[in-house]
Parts: structure tokens; C-alpha cells; sequence
């Protein structure tokens, strides 16, 4: 039998010990630090469906009543009054109710209904999960589109594009996680594709802006004319020898791991980011595909052809955003007029897309994702515009394990709130990060003294999107 010790005397036989376990459990954070500052792979926590997503923003808040979500009684008791409450916080004050000025169809094997708006699309009906039941929180542009972003309204937070990147890593060594082609600076602007508290490699890289047509949109900086590479290459040598010395006296340091890792990445972008670029060797056919030989889809087109290149070469999170300088979906007069133009636009190149990743094999393991900040009222502002609506808008996805020709939920019987299977901003991440073999709750940052996620303290996967 051992003899019998008291707690003082085992305290002081074994306080060594303790010091083990504290330097042990530092020398594990420091390693998880040091990952959490690079690009390295990193393995899903749950099974994935999708490797990577592309974003495709249609900013400003198109008409769910006038492209995906079809409501008849809308069309029979167009001009009169809206037979329930209007939400207590608008953000302007609409009238009566307003029809649809385009005819709905159904279209594949699934019967889904799309509007005259998108008859390219509709051709892909059967590879498109519609989620019809979409709310958020904030009826003003800024808030909205950050919200969507960064799952805040009023915070600076990463996007959700630096989760995923911070989460998975990447494909490619020598290309960002995630790239933006042509954001919109307003409404949020650099916020919205930022990596905030995160390490700065996980920031997103943006190709030119919203004001500059997509064939010349570039990475700023991408090429250094005053200096040859070798000489770049040797400055970055000896910045990088200086930073690590720093880090062997000072120990581990996140901000300055992420540094030297974006400073290395930006340094081998120079040579890889123009190839993903160059279109030179895209067929004919493939160009016609999205829309390139004609000057009405060709802008969008491109960002779409890029985001399938950038896809391939290895990019987790590819954002596409639709939007000019006046702020492109937001009609809240003109609805006929601007709503017909934009769809022209979009049309063509996104069925382009989801031909060609289907066509690539690659639709399988990539998640697209379609939609905006927020949908419009189905009740009218003007004489021919609609206002903005948090309430209740479609979103759609497609690929990464969902299910083709499928609707989930639905908003009232005239398209204002979201009545059934309600899924909120939180639960779209949520889903969005579980089909990339991430749990929402687990994908946390240690910030200012509290663990941060994308989904704050709320959301739910929708597993019934999935097969």
C-alpha cells in the first residue's frame, strides 16, 4: 500500500511537472498559430461535398416575385392594398401591390419555375437547388451586404471567403485562397472581402473593381516595372532572413507569420496570377459559351470564364459581383427597363458556367452560389419599382452535393416574408461551410479575449439541400 501524501506535499513533489504541461500546451498553440498564418491544406473536420465555392453577387437586390419565386395572387390582386402588416422597420414606404411584368415558366424535369428574365438559366433548371425562404436583418444596402459577407451588420468581421480560406487553406501555393473579381467599393467596400482578425493571408485578393470594365481588371501592383524580378526576389530574401531573426528572438508571432506568408505569396502571384488571366488559349466554342463575342454579356462573361480558371488552378472561394455605379439591382423605379438589362447581362454567362463546369467534371465538387443582400417588396414604391426587402428573396445554389431541381421553403402567398423553412443569413454560412467539411461552430478565431465564428452564436445547416 502507498504510503498516504497530502495534497501540500504533492504540490510540491510534482509543481515541475505542471511547468511540462504548461510549456507543452504553449508549444501546441504556437504550432496552431503558425498554421493558422499560411495556406497550408488543412483537412475538413466533416465529410465535404465541395472543395470550393463561387460566388455570384448580384449587388443591389433583385426581385424574387420577378425571377424565381412566381405568386399568383400577386398578378390577380395587383393594385390593391397588401393584406397584412408591412414590416415595423421599412426603408422606404411602398403602396399597393405590384404584378410581375414577366411571364413564369417551368422548365427540365423538375417543373422549377424561373421568370422570362432568365430563359439560359432555366435550361439548368435540374442542376439548381432554389431556397426560397431567405431573410436577413438590415433593409439598408450597407448593413445587408455586410451582413452577407460577414455574417455582421455593424462589425468588422472576415468574410465569410477568409473562413473558408482560413479553414481549408489552398490548392495552389502559389495563388490566394480567395480572389474577388471586380467588388463593388461601395456598401462596405474593402470590408466585405477583408480578412479583419484573421491573418492577413487569408485576405481576399481583388481583381480590379466595379468601375473597371473586367477586361482590364488586375491585381494592383501585380507587376513592378523599376525593379527585375531577381532583384525583387533578393529584396524579399533578405526582408524575409531580417523577419525570421526577429521571430527567433521574439518567439512566436501570428501578425508577423502572416506577414512574411503574404509577402511570399504576393512575390509568386507576379507569375501565376497573368496565366490564370490569359484567355488566349480558350476555344471559340468555350468564348461563345459565356457570351464573350457579344458586347451586351461579354464583361460578365469574362468574370465568369475566370472564376472557372481560377477554380481550376486551385482557389478555394471565387466571388463575381454584378454591380456598377448604380449599384446595378436596385430599382426602385424602371423595374421593367433595369431588371431586362441586367438579366441580359448575367444571363448568358452564368448558364455558360454551370454548362462548362458540367461539361469539366467540375460542377460536382463546386458549389456555386447565386443571390444578393436582400429581395424587393412585392408592394410597389414608385409606379414601376419595388423596394428593398430583407423579409423574404431566393437564393440559389448549385453543384457541391446539392440537390438539381429542388426548392426548399417559400415566402407568403405575395412574395413579402419568409413563412416556411425559414433560413437566415447565419443558416445559409452555416450550410455554405458544411458542404466544404467545415462545422460552423468549430471554425473559430481567438480575438480580443472570446472566440469569434462567421455564424456568431447562431445557425443551422440545412441538411435537406443535400443528397
Amino acid at each position: 500500500m502507498q504510503p498516504w501524501i497530502s495534497r501540500r506535499a504533492m504540490l510540491q513533489r510534482t509543481a515541475v511537472g505542471f511547468g511540462s504541461l504548461a510549456m507543452a500546451s504553449m508549444l501546441a498553440e504556437n504550432a496552431v498559430t503558425a498554421s493558422n498564418a499560411s495556406l497550408t491544406p488543412k483537412p475538413s473536420l466533416i465529410p465535404a461535398r465541395a472543395k470550393r465555392v463561387i460566388f455570384l453577387l448580384m449587388s443591389g437586390g433583385p426581385s424574387q416575385v420577378d425571377t424565381f419565386d412566381p405568386k399568383p395572387l400577386l398578378m390577380r390582386d395587383h393594385g390593391k392594398p397588401l393584406p397584412f402588416a408591412k414590416p415595423r422597420v421599412q426603408f422606404n414606404s411602398t403602396k399597393n401591390l405590384l404584378k410581375s411584368p414577366w411571364t413564369f415558366r417551368q422548365y427540365g424535369d423538375s417543373g422549377l419555375w424561373v421568370s422570362d428574365l432568365f430563359p439560359n438559366v432555366a435550361k439548368c433548371v435540374d442542376d439548381l437547388c432554389m431556397v426560397h425562404s431567405c431573410y436577413g436583418t438590415n433593409p439598408a444596402h450597407g448593413g445587408a451586404m455586410m451582413k452577407l459577407h460577414t455574417g455582421s451588420d455593424n462589425f468588422i468581421r472576415p468574410s465569410i471567403g477568409s473562413w473558408v480560406s482560413y479553414g481549408l487553406g489552398t490548392e495552389n501555393q502559389n495563388l490566394p485562397a480567395f480572389v474577388t473579381i471586380c467588388p463593388t467599393l461601395a456598401f462596405g467596400g474593402v470590408n466585405n472581402w477583408s480578412s479583419s482578425f484573421l491573418p492577413a493571408v487569408h485576405n481576399g485578393t481583388a481583381l480590379g473593381d466595379a468601375s473597371v470594365p473586367s477586361e482590364k481588371a488586375r491585381v494592383k501592383f501585380i507587376k513592378n516595372s523599376k525593379l527585375p524580378r531577381k532583384l525583387q526576389q533578393l529584396q524579399l530574401e533578405r526582408l524575409e532572413s531580417m523577419n525570421r531573426e526577429h521571430l527567433k528572438q521574439a518567439g512566436a508571432n501570428a501578425s508577423l507569420e502572416a506577414r512574411i506568408s503574404s509577402f511570399e505569396l504576393a512575390f509568386r502571384m507576379q507569375s501565376e496570377i497573368p496565366k490564370v488571366e490569359d484567355l488566349s488559349g480558350e476555344s471559340k466554342s468555350t468564348l461563345k459559351l459565356y457570351g464573350m463575342d457579344d458586347s451586351v454579356t461579354s464583361n460578365f462573361g469574362r468574370m465568369c470564364l475566370l472564376a472557372r480558371r481560377f477554380c481550376e488552378a486551385g482557389v478555394r472561394f471565387i466571388q463575381v459581383t454584378h454591380n456598377d455605379d448604380k449599384v446595378q439591382w436596385d430599382q426602385h423605379a424602371n423595374l421593367k427597363r433595369d431588371h431586362d438589362k441586367n438579366a441580359r447581362e448575367v444571363d448568358l454567362p452564368i448558364a455558360g458556367l454551370l454548362t462548362d463546369l458540367k461539361q469539366r467534371g467540375l460542377l460536382e465538387d463546386t458549389l456555386i452560389w447565386w443571390g444578393s443582400e436582400f429581395g424587393r417588396t412585392p408592394t410597389a414604391e414608385t409606379a414601376d419599382g419595388r423596394d428593398h426587402n430583407p423579409e423574404g428573396f431566393t437564393m440559389w445554389l448549385a453543384g457541391g452535393g446539392t440537390k438539381g431541381g429542388f426548392r426548399y421553403g417559400s415566402t407568403d402567398d405575395y412574395g413579402y416574408y419568409a413563412v416556411e423553412d425559414k433560413v437566415h443569413i447565419h443558416d445559409f454560412h452555416a450550410t455554405l461551410l458544411y458542404a466544404l467539411g467545415l462545422d460552423h461552430e468549430q471554425l473559430t478565431y481567438r480575438h480580443a479575449g472570446r472566440d469569434f465564428r462567421l455564424t456568431d452564436v447562431e445557425g443551422a445547416v440545412v441538411k435537406e439541400l443535400f443528397h
